[in-house]
């Protein structure tokens, strides 16, 4: 059987590297963050501020499923990514073993300003909106409000993941 892969969804600011960063060594696994993964292209096509088509994202989201199996065969693995549609969660999911989901949720004028703050990042704030307007909001999936503190967030991530 493989180790625990969990993913960590949800819109461009709403803390999924943070999280992600903060929580890996917390369980033990390796912290990986799917923007690593980008082509050039989709990188470039962000900072002039177009928004990813699904074509765009394919094998962007290829990339990281192959990640995730390999890491699920080694020692797990978090991987943050926006994984805002149904259907790019489907292709992630390809091939794995129960992998686990946490979507960060938060609304769009606190994830607007956190942009706005964030510094050395492609993604220009202004693209926020694309990103919330093709967002399908798991039903399924763990959920946790990014309206509190880190470490509350951390806490109950770790309640979680505990539970599993």
């Amino acid at each position: 059987m493989g180790k625990k892969i969990i993913f960590i969804m949800g819109v461009s600011g709403s803390g999924k590297t943070t999280v992600g960063k903060l929580l890996a060594p917390l369980i033990n696994v390796p912290f990986f963050d799917g923007d690593d993964l980008h082509a050039v292209s989709n990188i470039e096509k962000m900072k002039t501020g177009k928004p990813l088509s699904d074509e765009d994202r394919l094998i962007w989201l290829q990339k990281i499923n192959k990640l995730a199996r390999v890491q699920q065969q080694a020692e797990g693995a978090i991987i943050v990514c926006s994984a805002l549609k149904e259907k790019y969660r489907s292709i992630l999911n390809n091939n794995l073993i129960n992998p686990q989901w946490i979507f960060l949720k938060g609304d769009y004028d606190l994830i607007y300003q956190r942009l706005n703050e964030r510094k050395g990042h492609f993604m220009p704030p202004q693209l926020l909106r694309s990103q919330f307007s093709i967002l399908e909001i798991p039903e399924t999936i763990f959920t946790v409000n990014i309206d509190q503190t880190t470490a509350i967030i951390i806490q109950q991530l770790i309640a979680f993941l505990n539970k599993k």
